[in-house]
């Protein structure tokens, strides 16, 4: 079970005592053959704070894929969920540079510490007495506790990121059941610069305002949305692609969308989930000078294989059964097999049995359908 946060806790933790107890708890290895031996040390060294100690442990090794030095920072386990990946953060931030910026719903920091190192100034706040006493330890900002609806800086840009899971930790999709609501924040914010963090399933039709919707995706899989108002809204719909170590590219539905519909060529792409869920597939097919296989389906196709971004040269093509497919690899020798796909009802994980590999080579097979035709293609990944 989730441990709750007190303040008590965070004071303890922030302490000299409190540093020494997390130490001897950060040694253990916690896995799940060795948590209840592991338990029972914590227990025995630190008695009834034992808990909150190997909590902020746990949090600690999980906060490794969202925050720059881990071991520095407090969280609760909802706060860290939340909590975007620093460089989505950092990506996001930039928009912010040189400006006063209010974080109205900062929690333990995550999105404020980002926002620190480029905008002129910047202040947290939050109603979560114990997310405050953690941000305090992980940020070097100005903190005030208050309500998001209301109001406490004057001529700031606004970042809010609004709760997006009930009490029993269900996700909410829909913009009236975000804490805080988003017309409310509308209402309460008029005229403000305004960056709003979502989910990038929600339903962008239900926005309580016109702007920008930018999806970020970060190696591969797609982070959030940001809804962008006021100054900082470009295009209506914005893909940005952040992958470690290559340079940051977007796509927007500002540029071109002349794409055709075509046969396929030697090369197939699946576009990052940043474009197709902000619907600029058309788009980034023009720039790559690449068509659709069919209007409806994302996979993109050209003759020329594209710079920089993960391509599929097509071997053989053919209408999809799942007895051709086995045959087809069969007869190519492949014993390894990434299956991709799209507009067919079709799992992997059930499929990938069911056809029997064997063989030394290894393959990618798109399945999709062109019109009302289920079609495989058998590729390899370059």
């Amino acid at each position: 079970m989730t441990y709750v946060f007190t303040p008590a806790d965070v004071r303890f933790l922030r302490s000299s005592a409190g540093v020494s107890a997390v130490a001897a708890v950060s040694g253990l290895p916690l896995t799940s053959a060795s948590y209840l031996a592991d338990v029972a040390t914590a227990r025995r060294l630190l008695g009834d704070q034992a808990g909150m100690v190997l909590e902020t442990v746990l949090l600690r090794r999980r906060a490794a894929a969202k925050v720059d030095s881990p071991e520095d920072w407090f969280f609760t386990d909802t706060a860290l969920q939340q909590a975007t990946p620093m460089p989505v953060a950092r990506h996001r931030a930039t928009r912010f540079a040189g400006r006063s910026v209010h974080d109205v719903t900062c929690s333990v920091g995550v999105d404020l510490a980002a926002l620190a190192e480029v905008a002129d100034r910047c202040v947290g706040s939050d109603l979560d007495e114990v997310r405050l006493a953690m941000a305090a330890h992980n940020v070097s900002a100005p903190l005030v506790r208050a309500d998001a609806l209301r109001p406490v800086t004057r001529h700031s840009a606004i970042f809010v990121d609004p709760a997006r899971r009930d009490s029993a930790g269900r996700r909410r999709w829909h913009a009236a059941d975000f804490v805080p609501p988003l017309d409310q924040l509308a209402d309460a914010y008029p005229g403000r610069d305004l960056a709003v963090k979502c989910a990038p399933g929600m339903d962008f039709a239900e926005l309580p305002w016109t702007g920008e919707v930018e999806l970020v995706s970060l190696d591969g899989q797609v982070r959030e949305a940001c809804l962008w108002t006021g100054a900082f809204a470009g295009p209506p719909r914005r893909a940005t692609v952040l992958r470690t170590g290559s340079p940051m590219w977007t796509v927007t539905s500002g540029e071109p969308d002349d794409c055709p519909v075509r046969e396929a060529g030697e090369w197939l792409v699946d576009p990052d989930g940043a474009v197709v869920r902000a619907g600029l597939v058309r788009q980034y097919a023009a720039r790559l000078g690449f068509g659709q296989l069919d209007e409806r389906i994302a996979y993109l196709t050209g003759d020329t294989k594209p710079d920089g971004i993960r391509a599929f040269r097509v071997l053989e093509h053919g209408h999809y059964t799942e007895k051709s497919l086995r045959q087809t690899l069969r007869r190519r020798g492949v014993g390894r097999l990434e299956i991709l796909v799209r507009g067919l009802d079709v799992d992997p994980n059930t499929l990938r049995p069911r056809l029997k590999l064997s063989g030394r080579e290894a393959a990618t097979v798109v399945l999709t359908r062109v019109g009302r035709t289920p079609m495989a293609y058998v590729c390899v990944a370059s």
